[in-house]
């Protein structure tokens, strides 16, 4: 249990906000895209037109923001800031032992 009290835990997750803001253009995206279904009811083209595009916009929209913030938790940690580029140039290259050849 941690004793400090809720308010000192810190600000909280940033990747929070941009993912429920994508939730939530994937909620209204899919059910405009219900609304739009040229299969349920005959409409004018041009509002089936609208209504399409701007559902998929809204998917689309919502899909970049939940793997941004997918990528941002799960992605590769970052290198240390004082190690240089940040490549894998400093990690030593993998020997042969435990590969069952040492005699």
């Amino acid at each position: 249990m941690n004793p400090k009290p809720y308010a000192s835990h810190g600000a909280g997750d940033p990747g929070a906000v941009p993912a429920a803001l994508g939730l939530g253009l994937l909620a209204v995206g899919g059910w405009l895209l219900t609304t739009a279904r040229p299969w349920q009811k005959p409409g004018h083209p041009l509002t089936l037109g609208l209504g399409w595009t701007a559902s998929g916009a809204l998917l689309v929209c919502g899909l970049v923001l939940l793997a941004r913030c997918v990528r941002t938790v799960h992605g590769r940690p970052d290198a240390d800031p004082g190690s240089g580029s940040g490549s894998d140039a400093d990690v030593p290259a993998p020997t042969e032992a435990g590969t069952g050849t040492d005699g």
